[in-house]
């Protein structure tokens, strides 16, 4: 493997849990971890991607898929036996994980990517439509254990998370606010203090730097414009973090 190379993916995981034990979003984020010790290189934020709820479907709790960027000198192959290795050791046993990773060097199907996430959370899909998909791409679209049913919503969120406008951050931004007490910052603030790069309002327009924001209780971040954006909303003439109801829309 050429260290010098740094190359771009996103990886995505879905049904790797199973209630009351570790999330697939806590999963997500080891591998990532798990990626730089071992190669180096960075892994960022992991996101959620809410899929379609249905009868048909089996899922733990809210059948969503949890995608990351890592960027680093690991090829696919790396990649694909250290995660696999992870989810073989730690998802539940009555879990059907599956494992998606989508090399950005050079990709040219994200049209027919994005369109299989999108229709994902509208309707049933099938693992066949997912590793005939995944093929066509050169996408590598594995399932480690159950029925290996995870791999649609694996390559669902990979194509959700290339869309870069759906989903929500994993986690709570923690910048001073409890849910008793809030503490008003401006963009600029906000932005230093979290490492987000924007803060927009429910109609995805960015606020100026100088704007000052109210922020209370649990604050969600989400992703729009392909970037990790602070979402709120106008409440009393005051812009505030969005609520739970508004944070849907992701």
């Amino acid at each position: 493997m050429n260290q010098t190379l740094e190359n771009q993916y996103l990886i995505c995981i879905d049904d790797t849990d199973d209630i009351g034990t570790k999330g697939t979003g806590e999963i997500a984020g080891e591998i990532g971890e798990l990626l730089v010790a071992r190669f180096q290189g960075k892994a960022g934020l992991v996101s959620r991607h809410q899929l379609y709820v249905h009868p048909d479907i089996p899922y733990t709790s809210h059948n969503s898929a949890m995608c990351f960027a890592y960027s680093g000198p690991a090829s696919v192959d790396d990649i694909q036996r250290l995660a696999a290795e992870h989810l073989i050791s730690v998802s539940a046993p009555a879990a059907d994980p599956g494992l998606g990773i989508l090399n950005l060097a050079n990709f040219r199907g994200g049209n027919d990517l994005i369109a299989f996430g999108r229709q994902a959370k509208q309707e049933v899909k099938t693992k066949e439509q997912a590793y005939v998909l995944a093929q066509a791409l050169g996408i590598s679209l594995t399932e480690h254990g159950g029925t290996g049913q995870g791999v649609i919503g694996a390559l669902a969120g990979l194509g959700l998370r290339l869309e870069g406008r759906d989903g929500r951050v994993k986690g709570q931004i923690k910048l001073g606010q409890t849910e008793e007490a809030s503490v008003t910052l401006t963009v600029e603030e906000i932005l230093s203090q979290s490492g987000l790069e924007l803060v927009v309002n429910t109609s995805g327009e960015s606020l100026a730097t100088t704007e000052s924001v109210q922020l209370c209780g649990k604050v969600k971040a989400v992703v729009h414009q392909g970037k990790f954006a602070l979402l709120v909303a106008q409440d009393s003439g005051a812009w505030r973090n969005a609520s739970r109801a508004q944070l849907k829309a992701y």
